[in-house]
């Protein structure tokens, strides 16, 4: 199925019209033949200035040694607009060529969403390429975090987007359940549950263990399970039975409260399996034979200042272990050589930053392209309730987790607040607005544009008014319904840029307009009580409006309501 841009096509024709009307003047000897002019289309920020508008003039006039306003006379003088989507041209200011759509381009536009539905906005842009998306990824030893629930909803959404782009996406999370942080996991849950046989003030906690009430929590559910009896077994033996009996109750918490949040993975990918199978191991030895290792102090180093490091770095302890930074090295290798994505995105918190350089330099090691993998980079959130800032929950007393805040606020509007800056910005979440059911809050001013609509329809169902298939534009005139049109013909714009980008925001800035240019329609033109030509156009643009809107909050995982 082809899939309609119109704003592609207004700006691919304008080029067009502008070069064939240059190449007229060249024959006609007005101005001089340049091989690298380059014309480009762009929507004028002021309507008053035209539909589209190119600068041709203004970039070619150097190379073309005369004034801008002359090569856009010239142009322009040459221009064929007959079978186009534009109505008129005219030049502007110091050579501007602004160009003024037909109505007809109005109607294909709504004619475009009403054909294609819920495929409307779709591209081919990812070509059927695949795309590993990686997000979350939390260590498995506690709650899921606020962080990791805005990593969730951006990576989730940035796969969507994808999808929606023509990538074929993979979502995966890469479960830590090997290496420092697992035998943390195991000395915390022992040192807890001996506590609890012996009391806390005959057991010390070790240093650098984890601290939550949630260690405790699953001590107690052990000894409620199990009893004493494994107090009395060698240290290793309690080690390895503790994690045994919790990690799987760790993982499935973090999956139960992950499909609440409406993220569902196509692939959980063990760090385990790399070291059973040996792949870690492979992999060091490819970056061995490309001399690219040496030994000091019993460590294996890469060399790290050869790929573009200010150091070194220790791919193997002394002690034989490998570091996060070898294993991450081999998981990629996996990614990239084993399962051959031709593009892997990693979702990670901003303080990564130093590890995104430090991790394309060890791709290099092993020969893989880094143009390949991206990174999408997120601040955190600060929780604010009536303007103090929260850290604990209200019901638990603990550090509040991703679970305790979808107790507190609906889904919908955390994924929908949590997307709603660029990644790069620290949000300031606000809870009670969150659970506001007024404009002020965003989410519900999408939604209610959309239930509102669905409304509207059924009442005009009920009158019997059927919407136009083709409506005349010329009967959707008023600013409010251009202002709704040109929105939509954006749409598809707005996705492929989110795509290209990696910023999922752009779906959210783009609902918040389309749901405020609704309104403003609704509150400026009527539809029932009208002629029934006018009514009919108007019914088939409020279905456009639905649809587009059903299929933004779609990509970011959010509800359509009919009724609020």
């Amino acid at each position: 199925m082809s899939h309609t841009n119109m704003v592609e096509k207004a700006k691919s024709e304008l080029c067009a019209l502008v070069r064939s009307a240059y190449e007229k003047a060249v024959e006609d000897g007005v101005l001089k033949d340049s091989p690298d002019i380059t014309i480009a289309a762009e929507i004028p920020r002021d309507l008053a200035n035209g539909d589209y508008a190119t600068s041709f003039a203004l970039a070619a006039a150097k190379k073309l040694g005369k004034s801008p306003r002359d090569i856009a006379a010239a142009v322009l003088e040459r221009l064929d607009l007959e079978g186009s989507c534009f109505r008129s041209a005219e030049t502007a200011g110091p050579g501007f060529i602004n160009f003024r759509l037909r109505d007809g381009w109005f109607s294909d536009v709504v004619a475009a969403v009403r054909r294609e539905g819920a495929d409307y906005g779709r591209s081919d842009d990812g070509e059927g390429r695949t795309v590993q998306v990686e997000f979350v990824s939390a260590n498995p030893t506690g709650p899921m975090t606020i962080g990791n629930a805005r990593g969730g909803v951006l990576g989730d959404t940035l796969a969507a987007v994808l999808d929606f782009t023509g990538w074929k996406v993979t979502r995966e999370f890469y479960l830590n359940d090997a290496g420092n942080q697992i035998v943390r996991f195991g000395r915390s849950l022992d040192a807890r549950y001996r506590q609890l046989i012996l009391g806390e003030d005959n057991v010390e906690m070790p240093e650098d263990c984890y601290l939550g009430l949630d260690i405790v929590d699953l001590a107690q559910e052990y000894r409620a399970e199990h009893g004493d009896a494994l107090a009395e077994s060698p240290e290793q033996e309690r080690l390895d039975t503790l994690v045994a009996f919790a990690l799987p109750r760790n993982v499935a918490r973090m999956k139960r409260d992950l499909e609440r949040y409406g993220i569902h993975y196509d692939v959980w990918f063990s760090e385990t399996s790399l070291h059973e199978t040996g792949y870690v191991a492979e992999t060091i030895d490819i970056i061995k034979n490309g001399g690219y290792t040496y030994e000091k102090d019993g460590a294996l180093w890469l060399k790290g200042t050869e790929l573009g490091l200010e150091k070194d770095e220790v791919l193997v302890r002394s002690n034989g272990l490998y570091t996060y930074y070898a294993v991450d090295i081999a998981y990629h290798r996996n990614k990239f050589v084993k399962r051959g994505f031709d593009r892997v995105i990693d979702a990670v918190g901003a303080d990564h930053h130093g590890h995104t350089i430090r991790f394309k330099a060890g791709l290099q090691a092993i020969g893989v392209d880094t143009s390949k993998l991206d990174f999408l980079l997120f601040q955190f959130v600060m929780l604010y309730r009536e303007g103090e800032l929260v850290k604990v929950s209200k019901r638990s007393g603990r550090a509040l987790s991703l679970a305790d805040l979808l107790d507190e606020v609906p889904r919908d509007a955390v994924r929908f607040l949590f997307n709603m800056q660029t990644a790069n910005s620290v949000i300031d979440f606000d809870l009670d607005l969150a659970v506001k059911q007024t404009n002020e809050n965003p989410v519900y001013y999408v939604q209610y544009a959309h239930a509102r609509i669905s409304s509207l329809i059924a009442a005009l169902e009920a009158d019997g008014l059927r919407p136009a298939d083709a409506p005349d534009a010329s009967l959707l005139s008023t600013p409010e319904e251009r202002a709704l049109i040109r929105l939509l013909a954006n749409f598809p714009e707005q996705v492929r840029a989110a795509a290209r980008d990696k910023e999922p925001s752009m779906i959210n800035r783009f609902l918040i307009d389309l749901a405020g240019a609704f309104h403003s329609f609704y509150a400026a033109c009527r539809i029932r009580g009208e002629e029934e030509n006018v009514a009919s156009a108007r019914y088939a643009l409020v279905l456009a409006v639905r649809e587009v809107l059903r299929t933004g909050l779609r990509l970011l995982g959010v509800s359509a309501p009919d009724k609020m």
